[in-house]
């Protein structure tokens, strides 16, 4: 009997645990696994913008937010865009980036001419996308994967 109460006792304890958890689920990309992408994680840095960095359960990603939210997701090695005029091209820091405003006000931003793609989530009701991308920890992580290509005609990062 007491030994039945001792694993139910533990199994709360962990189910407590866990519950409140701040690890953030996340599905890794096709290519996570590209010796490029540890590069870039391994830079990520404590804070980014004001938030603060959260565990993710996931390879060659990052996650950064306040009070148990998530407002900002890296993940690396997500399919390389081709190509496109359907998106901005921005490039911040020397890094170009296609800017996906289409689930406004969160925008995804994708490296363009860098093999593997990075790509960052913002959620821009809580944190500027241009503090986010500008972040020395994102910029060198970034800047381990050689640009390849770059952007035409590009829009530059102005205050």
């Amino acid at each position: 009997m007491l030994r039945r109460l001792a694993l139910i006792t533990g199994a709360a304890a962990m189910l407590a645990l866990t519950g409140c958890s701040t690890t953030v689920a996340l599905t890794p990309a096709a290519d996570a696994n590209d010796p490029a992408c540890a590069e870039v994680t391994v830079r990520l840095p404590q804070s980014v913008a004001g938030q603060d960095r959260r565990w993710t359960d996931a390879q060659a990603t990052g996650a950064y937010g306040t009070n148990g939210k998530t407002s900002v997701i890296l993940t690396c090695g997500v399919a390389v865009p081709g190509p496109t005029a359907d998106l901005q091209c921005v490039t911040l820091e020397g890094i170009d980036w296609l800017v996906d405003e289409s689930e406004a006000p969160r925008m995804r931003m994708t490296t363009y001419g860098r093999s593997p793609a990075v790509q960052v989530f913002v959620d821009t009701e809580v944190v500027s996308a241009n503090d986010v991308l500008t972040s020395p920890g994102i910029v060198s992580g970034v800047r381990m994967i050689d640009a390849e290509s770059a952007c035409t005609a590009p829009d530059e990062l102005t205050d």
